[in-house]
């Protein structure tokens, strides 16, 4: 994997592109470097452009740092359950 190559090369969409340029990430190795979450705050990066990122380090044999090898969270024992203590 080329962690030099510019996130221009990744044929992102110009609003994901440009929200990751505004951060300051400018290289594949940069966006490796930042967890879903890390994100997910940049203003206007939501969850389409996660999906898109996500799908083009995927095809590249890459992953952003906090995504197991195929984990899968709505498959995960405990998703959906509510842990909010509501006993008084």
């Amino acid at each position: 994997a080329d962690l030099a190559l510019p996130i221009e090369d990744l044929d992102l969409t110009v609003r994901s592109y440009n929200c990751l340029k505004r951060e300051g990430i400018h290289t594949v190795g940069e966006l490796l470097s930042r967890s879903e979450a890390d994100l997910l705050d940049i203003r206007n990066f939501g969850s389409k452009s996660i999906d898109e990122v996500k799908a083009k380090l995927t095809s590249m044999g890459m992953q952003l740092k906090d995504s197991p090898v195929g984990f899968d969270p709505t498959q995960h024992q405990n998703y959906g359950v509510d842990y909010s203590d509501d006993q008084a």
